[in-house]
């Protein structure tokens, strides 16, 4: 674990032990997955996870934000950090923040762009898995979403038309449609919920 004013960056292993000895005090009932386009790979020096955070906030205090947009951000190294508090809705999604867990993987995710490390997609997966596991969240359509699925304009959610942002990336988890999250994303979260429910199961 290491610390640098308000974020903290964990093993993925830490941060579940975090997770769990934690009480939060406002409901969760969505995670919301983005990539952060810009930081992308080629900025990760192997060990700058919190100097990017610093930077990631302070390009979001130029745009008028309060402070950081993200709850979390995962690394290519499969580490995670905590930007935001877990007990303030994130600034992710206009007309989704409410109620929601803001995930932010540091990468530019389209076509032909950042082809994320296995350990990077290990920790997303297992994260959102943790995520659902501590908010009793049913991994699905309606509880993990893509930003791409939310008009920038009117904040509704079209699944993809209207005025969008390719986020979480045209490549993430094969795409970042409705049907890709459906068929190939939701379900490898749903395998991780499992898997953590028989390693809890094992150590009773």
């Amino acid at each position: 674990m290491r610390q640098k004013g308000k974020y903290t960056l964990f093993t993925l292993e830490e941060f579940a032990l975090w997770l769990h000895g934690n009480t939060f005090f406002r409901p969760v009932i969505l995670i919301q997955n983005h990539h952060t386009f810009i930081p992308s790979y080629e900025d990760f020096k192997g060990d700058n996870h919190l100097v990017l955070c610093e930077e990631m906030e302070q390009g979001h205090l130029e745009r008028g934000f309060a402070e950081i947009a993200q709850n979390l951000t995962t690394f290519p190294d499969g580490t995670v950090a905590i930007c935001r508090s877990f007990d303030k809705d994130p600034a992710g999604i206009k007309g989704a923040n409410q109620g929601a867990i803001c995930i932010e993987h540091l990468g530019n995710f389209d076509l032909k762009k950042d082809e994320m490390t296995t350990a990077q997609q290990e920790a997303v997966v297992r994260l959102n898995a943790l995520l659902c596991k501590k908010f009793h969240l049913l991994p699905g359509l309606e509880t993990i979403v893509y930003h791409h699925w939310y008009d920038r304009n009117t904040g509704l959610r079209t699944d993809g038309s209207g005025f969008t942002k390719t986020c979480p990336g045209t490549n993430f988890f094969s795409g970042n449609t409705v049907a890709a999250s459906s068929n190939y994303f939701i379900p490898l979260i749903t395998a991780a919920l499992s898997s953590l429910a028989n390693e809890a199961a094992e150590k009773v």
